[in-house]
């Protein structure tokens, strides 16, 4: 290894004999823009013009470093530019598209192989086409186990439900037993729906499994559902839990307990040997009073809360009525139609009416809807806890609200109104009210007539008041009847006689000689005084008066 520091590399010193000369090709001058500042060919140009003028023939242009001995510190000089030899290329890759080119010829080629080899052998035979009438034995009994003792008809008969449409969680269902298995019960919901429960469901109260029979209709309650078996789980309403088993004790599950005690927070209760607690606020819908009543009964609860490690149970009925009170009025909503006719319970009177129950479902009795009559408020006419027969007047099924009425159409008031009171008739009544166009007299229950204010007087009157008073009896004479608009006029000034004026008295009666009236102030004889008889005194001025 040279001790140059130099980094380029050392070129060798060409012979300087004639033989070498002459077997090295001549150098060719450079071309381009550039070719005159190429390194040992700068005077190349000068020297080809000089002998170009004297006419001699140009010479061959060699390299500078050729035929010269190198001197002292030439290895580190750069060589030139252009000179050696340069490296070999990269074979060139080939392209995405060449290879595309060749995989789908080379796939055409199989595809072509394939072709002759079909040729070659010939066509296929036919496939014979099933008859869709004639089924193999194997697969009707196939069918036959899959079915059990359902038919086609009852499983097309059942709504189809998509993946969407699972049924909801405490949802009663009437389910028949289909397997059973183990611990577990299998049952059927209608359609593909399929339920599971737990076969200690079945206990009876002295302990004893009284397992269901297959076929048999069990009503079930949806807890859940499990999406890796497609199965839902199911509860028996008021089966009882093992004692122990918090398990089956879990929140949102139905329970059977016994009422055991009360006390002023609620009832005490047992459920299979477990200590319960129910709130006084979730033992029914209503406030109740005395929970004593409830000693010895068995009610069937919801698990609100279920803490095994403390031993907390705590239980709720009024879940359950609500439950109860919900799809009762779902079916009662369904059933409801205007016009009919239903009893009911008042459950509260507010002042704008009443709510009465109708068996599941609220409905309203404005107090325009409670009487004929104009009453001030609904508790003249209803009381709570009183038993009614109402009319559905109308239902609204987005809200769930309901529109009562006590009124019978059939006793509506006003049929037969212009026989009862036909017009130039003299009726009488209590004014019932005073407005300021006129006042209001009760004719009979639910019927009200009209004196307008130019019918109470014969002269002009300002105020009703100043003629008639509230509750009066007044005895008026019928000027119009109108049934379907429910309006009769009436008048009070036809029934009072006019006051008949001097003038308009008639003229042909004789006229009867009134005696001369005495005079308050009585007649002067005597001449006046003042000096009516005495002359002015002009006359001393020559003036005539």
């Amino acid at each position: 290894m040279s001790s140059d520091p130099s980094p380029n590399p050392v070129l060798p010193v060409a012979p300087a004999s004639g033989e070498a000369q002459a077997e090295q090709p001549a150098a060719r001058p450079a071309a381009g823009p550039l070719a005159k500042f190429t390194r040992g060919t700068s005077e190349a140009p000068a020297d080809e013009s000089a002998r170009q003028s004297l006419g001699e023939a140009p010479s061959q242009a060699k390299p500078a470093h050729e035929g010269k001995k190198a001197e002292p510190g030439s290895e580190s000089r750069r060589p030139p530019r252009g000179k050696g030899k340069r490296p070999p290329k990269p074979p060139r890759r080939e392209s995405e598209q060449n290879k595309q080119q060749a995989e789908n010829a080379e796939v055409d080629r199989g595809l072509e192989v394939e072709r002759e080899a079909r040729r070659e052998s010939g066509p296929r035979a036919k496939v014979p086409v099933p008859n869709r009438r004639e089924k193999p034995e194997d697969l009707e009994a196939e069918i036959a186990a899959a079915l059990g003792d359902l038919s086609l008809d009852d499983i097309t008969a059942a709504p189809a439900k998509g993946a969407g449409e699972r049924l909801e969680n405490e949802s009663r269902h009437r389910a028949q037993v289909a397997e059973l298995h183990g611990d577990d019960v299998f049952f059927t919901l209608g359609g593909k729906e399929q339920g599971i429960a737990s076969l200690r469901s079945f206990t009876l109260p002295s302990g004893e499994v009284a397992p269901p029979q297959v076929g048999d209709m069990v009503d079930v309650v949806v807890t859940g559902f499990n999406p890796e078996d497609n199965l839902y789980d199911l509860a028996i309403p008021g089966a009882a839990i093992v004692a122990g088993k918090w398990t089956d004790a879990a929140e949102g599950s139905l329970v059977e307990a016994r009422v055991t005690g009360a006390n002023t927070g609620g009832l005490e209760c047992e459920v299979s040997g477990n200590r319960a607690f129910i709130p006084a606020s979730q033992v029914a819908m209503y406030r109740i009073e005395n929970f004593g009543d409830y000693v010895g009964q068995k009610l069937v609860c919801v698990v609100t809360e279920s803490n095994e490690r403390r031993g907390n149970l705590v239980l709720s009925r009024r879940a359950v009525l609500e439950r109860e009170k919900e799809e009762s009025k779902k079916a009662l909503l369904a059933e409801l139609e205007p016009g009919q006719m239903r009893d009911g319970v008042v459950r509260k009177i507010q002042d704008f009416g009443a709510f009465v129950d109708l068996g599941g479902i609220d409905g309203l009795i404005h107090v325009s809807q409670m009487s004929w009559e104009r009453i001030k408020h609904p508790s003249e006419v209803v009381a709570e806890g009183q038993k009614v027969r109402v009319r559905v007047e109308r239902i609204d099924h987005e809200t769930g609200k309901i529109g009562l009425s006590l009124k019978n159409p059939e006793e509506h008031p006003w049929t037969g109104i212009e026989q009862k009171f036909p017009v130039g008739s003299t009726v009488s009544g209590p004014v019932s009210r005073i407005a300021q166009f006129g006042a209001f007299v009760k004719l009979a229950p639910g019927v009200e007539g009209l004196i307008h204010i130019s019918e109470l007087a014969h002269h002009k009157v300002f105020r009703v008041e100043n003629v008639v008073k509230e509750g009066e009896e007044v005895e008026c004479k019928v000027l119009s009847v109108d049934a379907d608009a429910q309006r009769i006029g009436l008048s009070l000034k036809a029934t009072i006689a006019k006051a008949v004026k001097e003038s308009d008295k008639p003229k042909d009666q004789p006229e009867v000689e009134q005696p001369p009236r005495e005079l308050a102030v009585p007649k002067r004889k005597g001449p006046l005084k003042g000096g009516a008889g005495k002359t002015s005194g002009g006359e001393q001025f020559g003036l005539k008066w």
